[in-house]
């Protein structure tokens, strides 16, 4: 009968950090991934997440243009033309292109408000959309306990990767528009080393090299700050689980709603900065692709 007791009441307790961090880090997905790499698999969440947050972000810089007005302009006019101007000004640097910059300019504005809005998700409580994501989930008939869901797309590697895969295929782009194909093609066998026939092996190798390298670090960059920035906050909402399960914790709570105030005020810099950074590394790899070597 004890053994039945503990039984029941080590099913009805409350999951480990562990198990709690390992729900939370698991992707709402079509289907069971069947081996270590599965193209077929599609992670749903961070699929609707950055389409919903690419949408409301043009939303509202479509509202922003609609609604301007050449006398004193409001508050969020005012902010979109900072942001703008900003984000112009960084292009002028780096393009010298301008009729490249017609396209690379509004290109580049709306990659910083898209990724910072998706990593501006960060900042909502870690259990909230969550857990109204296992009310639908459990009322539809379903095991309210395999309702996985989350909510920051750039800390999934297949979007930031997916992200940075985009820029890469920019940059093929105007390589082949500003050089010609047989100018690109020509530089891909003659730089860094020269033009002889005997280096264009080690030529092209080397160049593929770079722009995988710039690919990946260009994504891995976004994703490792932002998968960090997740898990601190999980950490922090461990600690009211640890108070709730502890008398001797009761000052847990306050420590909870400090760390997370803290975290959260910092992590606006962190989000707002990697969405910068992001923008910034996809303007200069834009503009290499208009240098010639």
């Amino acid at each position: 009968m004890a053994a039945e007791n503990a039984a029941e009441n080590l099913a009805h307790a409350g999951p480990t950090a562990g198990e709690y961090i390992a729900h939370h880090l698991t992707h709402l997905q079509n289907k069971p991934m069947q081996g270590v790499v599965d193209f077929t698999v599609f992670n749903l969440d961070s699929i609707f997440w950055a389409v919903l947050l690419g949408v409301v972000g043009s939303l509202l810089l479509w509202k922003a243009a609609k609604s301007a007005t050449a006398g004193v302009p409001g508050r969020f006019q005012a902010a979109v033309e900072i942001l703008v101007e900003m984000v112009d000004s960084q292009a002028k640097g780096i393009i010298h292109n301008a009729n490249s910059r017609k396209l690379v300019a509004p290109l580049a504005l709306a990659v910083f408000v898209w990724i910072f809005l998706m990593n501006a998700m960060d900042l909502l409580p870690v259990d909230l959309l969550p857990k109204v994501w296992g009310l639908f989930y459990g009322a539809a008939g379903h095991d309210p306990h395999h309702a996985y869901l989350r909510v920051v797309p750039t800390a999934d590697l297949s979007t930031t990767l997916g992200l940075s895969v985009s820029v890469l295929l920019v940059c093929l782009v105007y390589n082949i528009k500003i050089k010609g194909l047989g100018g690109w093609l020509h530089e891909m066998v003659s730089a860094p080393f020269g033009g002889h026939p005997i280096l264009w092996p080690f030529n092209f190798v080397f160049q593929i090299i770079e722009f995988i390298a710039k690919t990946v670090s260009h994504g891995m960059r976004l994703f490792g700050n932002m998968y960090a920035g997740e898990l601190v906050f999980m950490l922090i909402a461990l600690m009211g689980g640890a108070a709730a399960a502890s008398l001797s914790g009761v000052l847990l709570p306050i420590g909870q709603i400090i760390a997370g105030t803290v975290w959260a005020i910092f992590h606006i810099l962190i989000i707002t900065l990697q969405a910068f950074i992001f923008m910034m590394l996809a303007l200069v790899y834009v503009g290499q692709a208009h240098d010639a070597h």
